[in-house]
């Protein structure tokens, strides 16, 4: 993992504990099981919803894009303000409004790992 990725853990202390992943060619950056974050081309990227896109737009803050079949895709997912990595309370303003966006939209917890059920030999 990369020193910038491995930094949030301190940068998100006033928001609550995270963990990272290796994904997209970056990171996603996890709450609680669900992702509210993601690293990518050593910048940090929050979720955002029609609720908090305006917060990211207000300070012309750009949303993540990347290149699919020769398009120009967006998802859901905006530059964070740099001040977040020198103010503890600005991360965790941040991280929560990203974190609200994830709940408002239902995303769903990885699904929990199925046991299998022990089967019971019947004797005759």
């Amino acid at each position: 993992m990369n020193e910038f990725a491995e930094e949030l853990h301190d940068v998100f202390e006033r928001f609550g504990r995270i963990s990272l992943r290796r994904m997209f060619g970056g990171h996603g950056v996890f709450h609680e099981g669900r992702m509210f974050g993601l690293i990518a081309g050593g910048r940090l990227y929050l979720k955002a919803d029609a609720e908090t896109a305006g917060f990211f737009e207000a300070r012309q803050l750009p949303p993540f894009e990347y290149q699919r079949r020769g398009q120009t895709a967006r998802i859901s997912y905006y530059e964070a303000p740099p001040e977040l990595f020198e103010d503890r309370h600005e991360a965790a303003l941040w991280a929560g409004r990203a974190w609200e966006a994830v709940l408002r939209a239902g995303a769903a917890k990885p699904a929990a790992r199925r046991v299998p059920s022990k089967r019971i030999r019947r004797s005759s």
